[in-house]
């Protein structure tokens, strides 16, 4: 279900098959596997900070017969030593912000402002609001106010917008995780 959604959004906001995707925070690929799928061969890029995950993601790649796509996974708990071969055109980091400290989010936007295309966009699911923070699994929780994404876009020179709740946006209504909103982030023309 939650899979789905992702590649329904994107799909749904214009990801086409020859564009090249970024996934921020890939993890076992539960999202991926139908992007990969979708995508032309060598035209997806996960990055995730866990070694073990990027472990499961291979075997999952494997058994869905998904090798000859020659994904790109990457280990780093660090985006601002990424670097990539080509500019991207989509950027996605689903669930994934919401579970990191301040200053990687800010490095996750430098990635994001250095490799998105001229006309890319770069999508998010956040909390936002001045809650306190809470625990999931073995990741914090952090709500943030909405100006703190306003002052990231700015200063890496990207247009920002609040796209609105997931669940206005074709997620399932009764699933966890739907409180969240999405944000939209794209090149400023002429920048």
């Amino acid at each position: 279900m939650k899979s789905r959604f992702q590649s329904e959004f994107l799909i749904a906001h214009g990801l086409r098959a020859d564009q090249r995707l970024l996934d921020i925070g890939c993890g076992t690929l539960r999202g991926g596997i139908p992007l990969i799928e979708y995508l032309d061969a060598g035209h997806y890029f996960g990055i995730e900070a866990r070694e073990e995950a990027l472990e499961e993601a291979r075997a999952a790649l494997a058994e869905a017969g998904l090798q000859d796509k020659s994904p790109t996974l990457i280990h780093s708990a660090d985006p601002a030593g990424v670097s990539l071969p080509e500019k991207i055109q989509v950027a996605w980091a689903f669930s994934v912000l919401i579970h990191m400290e301040d200053a990687i989010v800010e490095a996750c936007l430098d990635l994001v402002a250095r490799v998105l295309d001229d006309d890319g966009v770069f999508y998010a699911n956040v909390i936002l609001g001045d809650g306190p923070r809470a625990q999931w699994r073995e990741f914090p929780v952090v709500p943030r106010p909405q100006a703190f994404y306003e002052g990231l876009a700015a200063r890496h020179a990207l247009d920002f917008s609040v796209m609105g709740p997931l669940k206005t946006l074709g997620y399932p209504k009764d699933s966890e995780g739907g409180n969240g909103i999405m944000l939209r982030f794209a090149r400023v023309p002429g920048r």
